[in-house]
């Protein structure tokens, strides 16, 4: 192929290219389609950016060529799409000298970063999954820091979704927690599925209309704390709104924001199965990645949420047999006095307190609590306890149970992570009624473990002589059939016995998950794992949630993943890959 000095290819003769309507010729970047139409000459990328179908199989006409894949058109001068689905389609720089065509086989050098944020705003506004995927990969391979990508689909999902927080920008964030256990080269699914996720919630929705906080005169921070929880009791979104944001105007402390948002989630019981409180903790730990500077955007979206919500103590099983209301209501008014018995002493938890938390009464379950609390027991300890005793509950739930009955036990599991985790920056007394909550939760779960499922054997577990890394192949293996969950718990067990790297079965769990067209709770699922098994690493219970990873996840696999092949797609398309057997050949 003859090359001129200033690095341009000659295609043909224009008598040539006329005659054949479309050449193809080799570009630095992969085929280019060279087309004669209506006396112009044009270049296109030859594979459609939709699926990379090639184009010089399709049609031209009136300007505009016709890919026969999917029917995505595309304006041949510019190489925009006519339909959004397909993206644009990168065009290369053709002239004609001397009745030669000369093509210029590469393309000119853009601002690649700002290119693919734009065309990241463009997907998520449209729900065009292959376009964001796309895009995640572009800046990923430019070094944009994954943070930076996440922190533009928080602020847009919160910005378009009148609704306000969903289980949308609860993935997204979760799999940005994810990302820290994950290498570089693996955070484009947990990026991608995450912004997916947030632009569906987003799709076909208002955008939020922002409210103005009040005038500041003679208001203070108990005054606020007070107006907000007593809106959020009469379900006035509108008013508790107003008082968050003009507390976040007067720039209280974020623990005092973080009393306020909780005290009102906790003045009630186990606000809509346990979301609410996830969805605070995640609003918050979403401004961890986008900043404090941003709470009056993200804030705000959740109060909907915290007033709209369901109320457990309205509920039957709350009431029947046992009324646990007024058991729950006496001990609360006990909180301080406890708080302020066991303050300077130090409580370690054991064996019998784990018991309790899973045995069938409630009135020793409270009594427990109070006692742990009188002996110097911390919100944030009594948090994790509860949180161990749900992923037990997971560890023993019975497969004769009916199907759905796995997001019971789930959403207690990540109620009570949520909460150790909100806990940690906010810890009034009234943010320990959310323990009290969760505990009773956990004891409404029991029936769901009769008869309990065996945890696996650890002795057979370690003597088994199968390498770490086999062993993870075979749990992804085991992964492909449906409703393998005490293989999959058995395979953890043996790794775990092991004595490899935990962060590899992190990485093997999360790829188990990404391939995985997951629903909602199952990212939770993982997220929340991730964080319990940190929080009691080097103990003996730390192998028991990463069974109740395992359980969860094999019981909601496989399925159809057609996520990932939209994600594999994409990535065969930035490398510039043949994905047709013709141009590979």
């Amino acid at each position: 192929m003859a090359q001129s000095t200033n690095g341009q290819v000659r295609v043909g003769s224009l008598a040539e290219l006329k005659e054949q309507g479309c050449k193809v010729m080799t570009g630095q970047h992969g085929p280019i389609a060279v087309f004669h139409h209506n006396d112009k000459v044009y270049a296109v990328d030859n594979r459609c950016p939709h699926l990379g179908f090639p184009l010089h199989r399709g049609t031209v006409q009136d300007g505009i060529l016709s890919c026969h894949s999917h029917h995505a058109r595309f304006d041949l001068a510019s190489g925009c799409t006519l339909n959004l689905f397909a993206d644009d389609v990168p065009v290369y720089p053709v002239e004609v000298r001397n009745g030669e065509v000369y093509l210029t086989p590469y393309r000119e050098k853009i601002d690649e970063v700002d290119h693919w944020l734009g065309r990241l705003q463009e997907g998520m506004e449209q729900n065009i999954s292959l376009v964001m995927a796309k895009a995640v990969i572009a800046l990923l391979g430019e070094n944009v820091d994954y943070r930076e990508i996440v922190k533009r689909g928080i602020l847009y999902g919160t910005r378009n979704r009148a609704a306000g927080w969903g289980p949308g920008l609860t993935i997204l964030t979760a799999m940005a927690n994810v990302c820290e256990h994950l290498p570089a080269e693996e955070q484009f699914l947990a990026i991608f599925r995450g912004l997916l996720h947030a632009a569906r919630d987003t799709a076909g929705q208002p955008p939020r209309r922002d409210l103005q906080p009040l005038g500041k005169a003679d208001l203070d921070a108990a005054t606020l704390a007070r107006w907000f929880r007593r809106s959020v009791e009469v379900r006035d979104s509108e008013g508790a709104e107003r008082c968050l944001l003009t507390a976040l105007s007067m720039e209280l402390p974020p623990a005092e924001i973080v009393d306020m948002l909780l005290a009102a989630a906790t003045d009630h019981f186990y606000l809509d199965g346990g979301h609410t409180v996830d969805f605070i903790n995640k609003s918050l730990e979403a401004l961890d990645l986008v900043g404090w500077e941003a709470a009056p955007q993200v804030l705000p979206t959740i109060v909907g949420q915290i007033c709209r919500a369901g109320r457990a103590e309205e509920s039957q099983a709350w009431r029947q047999p046992i009324d646990l209301v007024p058991v729950l209501h006496e001990a609360f008014e006990a909180l301080p006095a406890l708080m302020a018995q066991g303050r300077g002493k130090s409580w370690q938890p054991g064996g019998s307190f784990t018991e309790t938390l899973l045995g069938d009464s409630p009135l020793e379950i409270v009594a427990a609590l109070n006692t742990a609390l009188r002996e110097g027991a911390t919100p944030a300890q009594l948090a994790q306890e509860v949180a161990y005793a749900a992923a037990m509950r997971i560890c023993r739930f019975g497969t004769q149970n009916e199907f759905g009955d796995w997001i019971g036990v789930l959403h207690t599991f990540t109620y009570a992570n949520a909460l150790h985790q909100a806990l940690q920056r906010g810890s009034s007394p009234e943010l320990l009624r959310g323990i009290y909550h969760g505990a009773i939760r956990v004891y409404l779960d029991r029936f769901l473990n009769i008869p309990p499922a065996r945890l696996p054997d650890r002795r057979g577990a370690s003597a088994s002589p199968a390498s770490g890394p086999a062993v993870l192949e075979e749990l992804l293996k085991e992964m492909d059939t449906r409703q393998q969950v005490d293989g999959a718990a058995r395979l953890v067990g043996q790794y775990l016995s092991s004595g490899e790297p935990t962060g590899d079965l992190i990485r093997t769990l999360a790829q188990a998950l990404l391939r995985e067209d997951a629903d909602f709770h199952t990212f939770q699922m993982l997220e929340a794992g991730i964080r319990q098994y940190a929080a009691l690493k080097d103990t003996p219970r730390a192998d028991h949630v990463f069974t109740a990873v395992a359980r969860y996840l094999a019981a909601h696999a496989p399925t159809d993943r057609a996520r990932q092949q939209t994600a594999r797609i994409a990535l065969r398309l930035h490398r510039g890959d043949a994905l047709y057997e013709e141009e590979a050949a």
